[in-house]
């Protein structure tokens, strides 16, 4: 008995207490608050809608992270950083100038056509800058050392758009088209909502024709598999790890936008927390797996929105919609113990192999 005892690995036995504990909890507190019924049917097809707008920022964030690690097999920390880079560099010089002078009441779709456009062009220029500067000679260094220079680019960002625009709170125009609400049956739905899912959609549809169909994509998907078998093929590995960068980025660009529709507040530490739980989402679903990013999005999305109300209520924990980092990020956890490599990724190294 006492061989066997010591044969136990602890760590092993700690993870299984763990993840017994959380799943006993998210259980119980699931049925209570299934047979406490504390909100109308309406509420939680609400919820559910806000959580899958946010999921949908999150996946479009995420996707960033994603193809970068599938081309280069690092994390680039400073991606959340190209996300604030553009919404917040189209506020001040286009869409706050363009509402005090009533543009965007007169044209509001052709103002924020211009937005978007401003706000992509931008994410993409500090994208590619910050890879041909920071990223490109240390491509063949150690793994950590890309990681850190990655961090080391976010901070950089970070202070110089605060230095360049100051660290107060900028607020984004509300565009009068995507103002209020609407109703879908018996469901009532913020616009702005709805704007971000359909637009999600259609970036997603997008994006995968590009990589899938066009020559720059299959040369992504070329260096991804093997860089020094792509150049001797005759494909120009920097400029399809600089076009990596900016589809990211551009995506990244999208997603400010939308986000600055929803909240409409815009300033120079906004991409940090969408980063990390974008980065949060590419794990989930896959790191390197597109399609793993968009459904990690949605997933976390969906466990931020709905999960606090469903998991914490009928526990009594007061106020639990407060706990919603600690919903996602415990959702990750449990995750990366039953299936580490995500919710997609077994099936992406079982392609590449």
């Amino acid at each position: 008995m006492l061989q066997r005892l010591k044969e136990i690995d602890m760590l092993d036995l700690f993870l299984w207490v763990f993840r017994t504990v959380i799943l006993v909890v998210v259980v119980w507190g699931t049925i209570a608050t299934i047979i406490e019924n504390p909100y109308p049917t309406q509420t939680w097809m609400e919820t559910i809608v806000a959580g899958i707008a946010q999921g949908s920022l999150y996946a479009l964030i995420a996707i960033g992270y994603t193809l970068v690690y599938g081309v280069l097999f690092m994390i680039n920390f400073a991606h959340g950083e190209f996300f604030m880079s553009g919404i917040m560099t189209a506020t001040i010089f286009l869409a706050g100038p363009m509402s005090a002078s009533g543009y965007l009441d007169r044209h509001p779709y052709l103002g924020l056509l211009w937005i978007t456009l401003v706000t992509m062009v931008v994410s993409t220029a500090i994208a590619v800058l910050t890879e041909r500067v920071a990223y490109r000679p240390l491509r063949y260094a150690p793994r950590l050392v890309p990681l850190i220079t990655a961090i080391g680019a976010s901070f950089f960002w970070q202070n110089y758009f605060r230095g360049l625009f100051g660290s107060e709170v900028k607020p984004f125009p509300q565009i009068a088209p995507f103002a209020g609400k609407i109703t879908l049956g018996s469901i009532v739905v913020l616009k702005t909502h709805l704007v971000v899912i359909i637009a999600a959609i259609l970036m997603l549809i997008g994006l995968y024709f590009f990589v899938m169909k066009t020559k720059t994509g299959k040369a992504i998907r070329a260096v991804a598999e093997n860089k020094d078998v792509a150049a001797l093929m005759g494909i120009d590995v920097d400029r399809a790890i600089s076009s990596t960068f900016a589809l990211g980025a551009s995506m990244a660009g999208i997603a400010g936008v939308l986000y600055a529709l929803v909240f409409r507040q815009i300033h120079f530490f906004m991409g940090f927390i969408p980063g990390i739980k974008a980065f949060t989402a590419a794990v989930l679903g896959g790191i390197g797996s597109i399609p793993g990013a968009a459904l990690g999005g949605l997933f976390l999305g969906m466990f931020e929105s709905v999960g606090p109300g469903l998991f914490l209520e009928g526990l009594g924990i007061p106020a639990p919609h407060q706990l919603k980092d600690v919903i996602a990020f415990t959702m990750l956890v449990l995750v990366l113990i039953f299936r580490p490599q995500g919710i997609l990724g077994e099936r992406l190294a079982e392609e590449k192999a």
